[in-house]
């Protein structure tokens, strides 16, 4: 999982600062994520899903599929 929110914030091109903002957290803490020293919290796995386009699923390496899953209507 952490090799994967890392790759997929290097494929656009961004710093961990960037996403940490994005999340409002510190660079530090967003670098704890990507280095696997602290758990993601579900909050923060969702909002990366979102930000990158892709399934919660497919960060925590449960497929390999990286297209969202359709939104469910309510």
């Amino acid at each position: 999982m952490y090799r994967r929110i890392r790759d997929l914030r290097e494929d656009k091109d961004l710093l961990q600062k960037d996403l940490a903002a994005y999340l409002q957290c510190s660079q530090v803490c967003y670098s704890s994520y990507e280095l696997g020293k602290r758990d993601i919290p579900t909050d923060v796995l969702i909002k990366l899903a979102q930000f990158h386009e892709t399934s919660v699923d497919y960060l925590l390496g449960r497929t390999d599929v990286k297209e969202p899953y359709p939104r469910s209507r309510q």
